[in-house]
């Protein structure tokens, strides 16, 4: 996927977003020099931390845009538009540490029953994307580990993420979707 000169070039180009963002209020534009592999499609995902905290987290789980223009865009969202938090503020940018989750496309997880995803689930090494109706929500692979989930209670959670009961990955009409991220941060 994305080599780690790269995947530091997208953690520096996800924080001058920001800071452009904040400071002139215009997103960012990038050269047409880059390296062809991050004009790639791919999805991505930006994390703010503030002293170890979680400040903001926006993304695009689908390989929907060039990586690049991706991560501008998410970036500034993570900072300006994640509803769970205020506006990051141009002072407290060096209190904010930046982490780019480059996504693998989700896969379907197919099962004949539904504990059988207890087996097909790697901690650590998935992440997962719920789906039920109009309902859906995603956790990235370092989530359950840095909680110290297992997969129970990986599903469980990312079933709440979707506004859904802990347990609705038993229930019929439910979709589980897998994906694989490479992490990038200051």
């Amino acid at each position: 996927m994305i080599n780690t000169d790269d995947g530091q070039f997208l953690v520096k180009l996800a924080r001058s977003a920001i800071e452009t963002y904040l400071t002139d209020g215009k997103f960012l534009k990038v050269s047409n020099d880059i390296n062809p592999n991050l004009k790639e499609e791919m999805g991505v995902f930006v994390t703010l931390y503030r002293d170890g905290e979680l400040r903001g987290c926006i993304g695009f789980p689908e390989p929907i845009k060039p990586l690049v223009e991706a991560v501008i865009e998410v970036a500034v969202s993570a900072a300006t538009g994640d509803p769970r938090f205020p506006r990051v503020t141009p002072a407290e940018m060096n209190q904010i540490q930046v982490e780019v989750s480059v996504l693998t496309k989700p896969v379907l997880i197919s099962v004949q029953k539904p504990v059988d995803y207890l087996n097909k689930i790697k901690v650590g090494e998935d992440g997962l994307i719920i789906e039920k109706g109009v309902y859906r929500g995603l956790l990235l692979p370092q989530v359950p580990v840095e909680w110290k989930w297992d997969t129970e209670e990986f599903l469980a959670n990312t079933c709440m993420k979707a506004g859904l009961s802990p347990d609705c990955w038993l229930q019929d009409g439910v979709k589980i979707f897998s994906f694989q991220s490479q992490i990038f941060k200051e």
